[in-house]
């Protein structure tokens, strides 16, 4: 996958606001918190077509820390299969607030199984496969990022 462009990054970073940016709400993080407790991850925008196209495809591995947001410019019906996917993944699908609407657990590398995250996402992060649930990420958790239009969501930057 080719790195998100730096415009796209800048134009998040600035979206945020100085504010955002120094209450530890970056472009290249999201941060959770429900039930389970918080974390956090450094992420790869995939934003455009393509990006969300190719999305982790040929990736051997990637770090328990790590994972790709993308991002829709508005809710849409989420569809995702692991054709060329060579690691397991949870999905975790977010509504246009953040809110986590449901979490596809542990899809298997290779499959072509259609993955239905539903209606209304506008988001979607893929981390590795059983870290969702080890980490307490479930319906109804909360996603901090500047993606996120901070007039809706349910967990602004720079919110506690």
């Amino acid at each position: 996958m080719t790195p998100p462009g730096a415009a796209l990054v800048l134009a998040l970073a600035l979206a945020a606001g100085p504010a955002a940016a120094a209450q530890g709400c970056q472009p290249d993080e999201v941060a959770f918190r429900g039930p389970g407790g918080q974390a956090r991850f450094r992420v790869e925008l995939a934003a455009t077509e393509r990006d969300r196209e190719h999305g982790l495809m040929d990736r051997r591995t990637m770090a328990d820390g790590a994972g790709m947001l993308f991002v829709y410019d508005r809710p849409v019906h989420a569809r995702f299969w692991m054709k060329d996917t060579l690691i397991p993944l949870d999905m975790i699908f977010l509504d246009p607030a953040g809110r986590v609407l449901g979490v596809a657990a542990n899809a298997r590398p290779m499959d072509e199984t259609i993955i239905d995250g539903g209606e209304g996402v506008q988001f979607v992060l893929e981390i590795n496969g059983g870290l969702a649930a080890r980490l307490g990420i479930a319906p109804g958790s909360q996603m901090q990022s500047p993606a996120l239009d901070q007039g809706r969501a349910a967990w602004p930057c720079g919110a506690p």
